[in-house]
């Protein structure tokens, strides 16, 4: 079975048990090889009510790759400023079926320090 199989049936796995609310919304993070995405998702209304991406041109800077450490740090503490500014300050973590060590730890750990309790 390759890699993305395993990471889309993973995540399958999670989506089962894992939803957000407007209560406590899903933080839903996505990491293709090159970039980093977050977004902050109520999943009753299907609204995103916070994003933030490495894609964007204020947080790529001239850089082509940014799928690393830093750059997580920096979206989750991007995600979890925008979400703060919305009123949400509670949300599920939904890691996409990656597993947690690495970018994703550091974007989760990035989002709580940054304020965003989970």
């Amino acid at each position: 079975m390759a890699v993305i199989d395993r990471i889309r049936l993973r995540h399958r796995r999670i989506r089962k048990k894992v939803s957000g609310s407007l209560a406590r919304p899903r933080l839903c993070v996505h990491f293709s090889g090159r970039h980093i995405y977050a977004q902050v998702i109520d999943d009753v209304a299907g609204r995103t009510l916070a994003a933030a991406a490495t894609t964007e041109a204020g947080v790529r800077g001239d850089r082509r790759a940014n799928a690393n450490v830093e750059m997580a740090q920096k979206i989750g503490t991007l995600v979890a400023e925008r979400s703060l500014v919305k009123n949400v300050k509670a949300v599920v973590f939904d890691r996409g079926g990656f597993t947690y060590h690495g970018k994703v730890k550091a974007l989760a750990d990035a989002a709580r320090a940054a304020g965003l309790d989970f």
